[in-house]
């Protein structure tokens, strides 16, 4: 959860976890718009499905964002937590440090949510926001309370299978069990009967209650990731093959089972944690190769600079108008230029957020929580 770069026992910085950040926050803070304009500039429409979600059941490379974030969120928890454990820290002082967090994130998700508009009886009381401080804070407390690594493996695959009984076996009243449906799956039943305020799908939440169980599963896969990324023992090498074949057989499970248990975001299944926590393995072995191990580096500091204030440039997209900021400056482009006015436009869109972030990257100004 923290935006400032992780560092090695021998003090080197990974940078590829800013790096894999900041690609992942890239493409909601105006990268999936200007894709979305590429790819009808160019006819390659599959680009332009790719960056929209998926209605129900299936996943595109959009659905993959969330889910990545806090896979990227459970990678920093060896380094956060595992190492001030090995250091004799206090339980109690690390339960209260992620407790601290989780309250914070979903007081900001209220705020996000519009919690001061003053209609506080339609409110949507879930958000993105507080979902990743109560998976990350559910899996701390896992990793915090557990004695060994072997003992967080049971965890996350009892969380996974424990869902997955969930959702296929226990009956919901006037539907019966497994109608893996917006109305028929047990997530938006107790959604429907514990959640207050507004549903986001009306009839379910995809940041609902059960989801946060899930969250928390995808956010352990993380901080499996992030224990072999610290293990000194093995070389960088040794590591990338290690997150290659982990990924790639999650993913070969997670589509393996779509057929009989739907990939779906919107529910969190198994099959979508597994699927996109395989990606993520998969990204995360990609990033760290290119950055940290074959050094190459200055490409990705355009995404380092987004991953290193990744909360601060989700809000600042929530509560400031950046197209009217644009439209102020480049708005003439489109009428003028045509096509390549909208080319301009959506360059300057991406050049703004960044040179705010750039900004605040130089005064080294970080929103940490």
């Amino acid at each position: 959860m923290k935006s400032d770069a992780i560092r090695t026992p021998k003090q080197e910085r990974l940078l590829s976890l800013d790096a894999l950040r900041g690609f992942d926050m890239f493409w909601i803070t105006g990268g999936g718009m200007f894709a979305v304009f590429l790819g009808k500039l160019t006819g390659f429409e599959w680009l332009t499905r790719q960056l929209e979600h998926v209605e129900w059941a299936g996943l595109h490379m959009y659905d993959l964002i969330f889910p990545l974030f806090m896979f990227i969120a459970g990678v920093a928890i060896p380094y956060a937590i595992v190492s001030k454990l090995e250091k004799k820290v206090p339980k109690r002082t690390l339960t209260a440090k992620v407790t601290k967090r989780m309250v914070i994130l979903v007081v900001l998700g209220l705020l996000y949510n519009g919690a001061l508009a003053g209609d506080l009886t339609n409110i949507r009381f879930a958000s993105v926001l507080a979902q990743i401080g109560l998976a990350y804070f559910f899996a701390s407390l896992i990793v915090i309370y557990t004695k060994s690594f072997k003992s967080r493996l049971y965890w996350l695959v009892g969380l996974l299978v424990g869902y997955a009984g969930l959702q296929l076996f226990v009956p919901v009243p006037g539907v019966g069990a497994g109608v893996l449906t917006p109305e028929g799956c047990i997530n938006g039943y107790v959604d429907r009967m514990l959640l207050p305020g507004r549903l986001h799908g009306g009839v379910f939440d995809p940041e609902g209650l059960l989801c946060i169980i899930s969250a928390a599963g995808i956010t352990l896969m993380g901080s499996v990731a992030g224990h072999f990324l610290r293990d000194q023992s093995r070389t960088p090498w040794q590591k990338i093959y290690l997150l290659s074949g982990i990924g790639t057989a999650l993913l070969i499970v997670g589509v393996a089972l779509h057929p009989v248990y739907p990939i779906i975001k919107s529910c969190w299944t198994t099959s979508f944690n597994l699927a996109a926590g395989g990606i993520s393995f998969l990204l995360m072995a990609l990033f760290y190769m290119i950055i940290d191990v074959l050094k190459w580096q200055k490409w990705s500091f355009y995404f380092r600079v987004i991953g290193m204030n990744s909360i601060f440039v989700y809000l600042f997209g929530r509560f400031v108008d950046v197209g009217r900021l644009v439209n102020f400056v480049l708005g003439w482009a489109p009428q003028v230029m045509g096509t390549f006015g909208q080319f301009v436009w959506n360059v300057g869109y991406l050049a703004l957020i960044w040179g705010v972030l750039y900004y605040m990257y130089r005064k080294q100004v970080f929103l940490r929580v």
